[in-house]
């Protein structure tokens, strides 16, 4: 079969190459990959940006959709359409940039008729975890009657599918971003007005005029510290990245005198009702429009070039690689 094989003996190699059904991990599932996408851990894993792959040799890929081919796990029958996301596959178990991958049965989540595999996979973890961002911010009350909702790194794959998802619930969305040729695109997936990152890229107050109801911050670094600086009394940041940096040059002020919450985003080893809960969501807000306007598809052997442009600023929205 078809697999992205990276290897580190004794250099570091992105290729796609043949590789053994017999060499695949020990599950309990095997599942025929009919679309995978790239994440900003994948293309961290593809360029060697990061150590994000733990263990040599690695099949890419952190998501995948298709079928089962066979299972030995009770929940799963061969013909099942089934969602992977996360849980260590492609960082220590081999991933679904491959036409098969041998899975837990635990990791996996029921497809929802709402969507096709080629969909799914244009939400991907980016779009999962988008939602987790959303599911936190209403936890914490955060309602569209509030006031202005923040979405940084707004043209990436989280924050685009972030802004089509608090738009279409009929929050008033506010995007951020360095790129000057996404504010048409970022409009139409309907952000109501679009800022320019650079100011936001530097130190800034400590404590700012209060202004977002609520934040979906992709980005870390000082842009996270300037949205903290500036949330509105007993608003509630959603923290999933670090595109800018992991550090948080912040303080305790936003927090003890404005009753700021920062919530913490984890896709990768979420628990599965929280999967559940997070795609039955998607189903029900996501517009397929709107997926349609965020996505390019790409076979295999253009993943690694894709993966490349990925990291440095050149995707806009997703991207699906197809098997």
């Amino acid at each position: 079969m078809k697999a992205l094989l990276l290897e580190k003996s004794p250099d570091f190699t992105a290729r796609v190459a043949e590789v053994s059904e017999a060499d695949l991990p020990q599950a309990d599932v095997r599942v025929r990959i009919s679309h995978s996408t790239l994440n900003f851990k994948d293309g961290l894993a593809i360029t060697n940006r990061s150590p994000v792959v733990r263990q040599w040799p690695m099949v890419a890929g952190i998501d995948g959709a298709g079928e089962v081919l066979a299972s030995n796990h009770p929940d799963w029958r061969v013909g099942d359409a089934v969602i992977l996301n996360g849980w260590g596959v492609g960082e220590t178990h081999w991933g679904c940039l491959a036409e098969q991958a041998s899975l837990k049965g635990e990791w996996l989540v029921r497809r929802p008729d709402a969507f096709t595999a080629h969909q799914t996979m244009a939400i991907g973890t980016a779009g999962y975890t988008a939602m987790l961002c959303v599911m936190a911010l209403q936890a914490h009350h955060v309602t569209p009657d509030q006031g202005e909702v923040l979405v940084t790194g707004a043209s990436g794959g989280v924050g685009s599918v972030a802004v089509a998802l608090l738009s279409a619930m009929g929050y008033h969305v506010v995007a951020l971003t360095g790129k000057a040729q996404s504010h048409d695109y970022l409009k139409g997936l309907g952000a109501q007005s679009v800022l320019d990152r650079a100011e936001w890229a530097n130190p800034g107050k400590p404590f700012q005029k209060e202004r977002w109801a609520g934040v979906v911050d992709a980005v870390g670094s000082h842009t996270l510290a300037n949205a903290l600086a500036q949330t509105r009394y007993g608003g509630t940041v959603a923290a999933c990245g670090l595109a800018q940096g992991m550090d948080l040059p912040a303080t305790v002020m936003p927090f003890i005198l404005r009753g700021v919450t920062l919530a913490g985003i984890d896709s990768v080893m979420a628990p599965l009702p929280l999967r559940q809960q997070a795609w039955a969501l998607l189903a029900q807000w996501l517009k397929p429009d709107a997926l349609a306007q965020i996505t390019e598809t790409v076979g295999l052997d253009q993943a690694i070039e894709r993966a490349q442009a990925l990291m440095a600023g050149q995707v806009q929205g997703r991207v699906v690689v197809a098997l």
